[in-house]
């Protein structure tokens, strides 16, 4: 009896152990010093991709801002991942490349966008499934036929 509640224990175990959370971190990892380490007024863009890298994505509006954006999220089981902790780290440059603001942001600035449904909408009528198999017969013709597409005789 005793081989049986150790076997049905370590059954237990094992079972939910494939139920423990899994933890994610994507974007650009940072080290707290070599973020401390950028100065305005010092740095220049040069020495901020020497020091931090690449930047996760420059603005689209303004080539001197430069954005580094890293993200942790927890997922257990089968469920959809969520959001535990998340960091913008943004270095604005002069027209000269040289630092003029490091500025830092969490998570509170994160917006959530929910899609429209399955399909997205477009402009135009919509066609039902026989107007697209039959809407085009009669619309394109061989040059030179009646009720086609060419010049008549």
């Amino acid at each position: 009896m005793n081989g049986v509640k150790i076997l049905a224990a370590a059954m237990a175990v094992a079972a939910l152990s494939g139920c423990a959370g899994i933890r994610d971190q994507s974007g650009y990892i940072a080290s707290e010093e070599l973020v401390e380490a950028i100065e305005p007024g010092v740095d220049n863009k040069e020495s901020v991709q020497a020091t931090l890298g690449r930047p996760t994505f420059t603005s689209q509006f303004d080539a001197n801002q430069w954005y580094y954006v890293t993200r942790q999220t927890s997922q257990f089981a089968f469920r959809r991942p969520r959001i535990t902790d998340g960091r913008v780290l943004a270095i604005s440059f002069d027209a000269a490349g040289n630092v003029t603001a490091v500025n830092e942001s969490g998570p509170e600035l994160a917006v959530n966008i929910t899609p429209n449904g399955d399909e997205t909408p477009t402009l135009g009528r919509e066609r039902s499934f026989f107007e697209e198999l039959f809407g085009g017969i009669g619309q394109v013709g061989g040059l030179n036929l009646p009720g086609g597409g060419g010049p008549t005789q």
